[in-house]
């Protein structure tokens, strides 16, 4: 369900936004990218340039409704990051955004996991993906 657009620029105001999401590239034009469009959809967006961000975010005290995840990430390791993102919100939903020829078997029993492959034209079945995904949980 899409938030009212009442704020500047047709956005959402705060107080309207139905759920938090982190996006956790590091690629600043994705990033900005992804951010512009969950914000359409009428998601509180959060950003994630490194690792260390990611887990800045998890461990503070706002919630995290859905992670999209690059595991390509500067600075971490992918296994040891989702290890400690299951151990702080196991329950957490992650959104594994990434190349296919990038995507490994990544412990999906540490986390919920879905995989969307990015490609040209693949923002649309994203928007799909976390919007079943957030509306199932």
């Amino acid at each position: 369900m899409r938030a009212a657009y009442s704020g500047a620029w047709g956005y959402p105001l705060e107080n309207e936004y139905k759920f938090t999401i982190l996006i956790a590239d590091r690629n600043p034009n994705v990033r900005e990218f992804l951010k512009r469009e969950m914000v359409a959809e009428g998601y509180r967006v959060r950003l994630a340039k490194d690792s260390r961000e990611v887990l800045k975010w998890v461990f503070s005290q706002a919630p995290l409704d859905l992670l999209i995840l690059d595991p390509d990430l500067p600075d971490g390791e992918e296994v040891a990051l989702f290890k400690q993102i299951n151990d702080r919100i196991p329950q957490l939903p992650v959104v594994i955004h990434s190349f296919k020829t990038d995507y490994s078997d990544y412990p999906e029993s540490l986390i919920t996991t879905v995989f969307v492959e990015k490609q040209g034209n693949s923002i649309e079945y994203l928007k799909k993906v976390i919007s079943e995904t957030l509306n199932y949980a």
